[in-house]
């Protein structure tokens, strides 16, 4: 194979199934995502310790001030 990009090698044997599915697995980029790093607080917009439940989308330390407004009882 001359090509110089993996796509246009991979033209070239994508009607042999096996051989075109490994050199897919090892010459192609892999599809990264950010997941839940991507979510923020709503109300101080952080990042970290997300509470998505029931549709909050806030930090842990927004809910605690929040939690009470928001009807949520503390249980000791």
């Amino acid at each position: 194979m001359t090509a110089k990009t993996p796509k246009k090698q991979y033209k070239q044997i994508k009607h042999k199934k096996v051989k075109a599915a490994k050199f897919k697995k090892h010459n192609f980029p892999k599809k990264r995502s950010i997941a839940g790093r991507s979510r923020r607080c709503t109300i101080c917009l952080r990042r970290g310790a997300h509470i998505s439940k029931y549709g909050l989308h806030l930090c842990r330390q927004c809910f605690r001030e929040k939690a009470s407004e928001l009807g949520f009882k503390k249980y000791r």
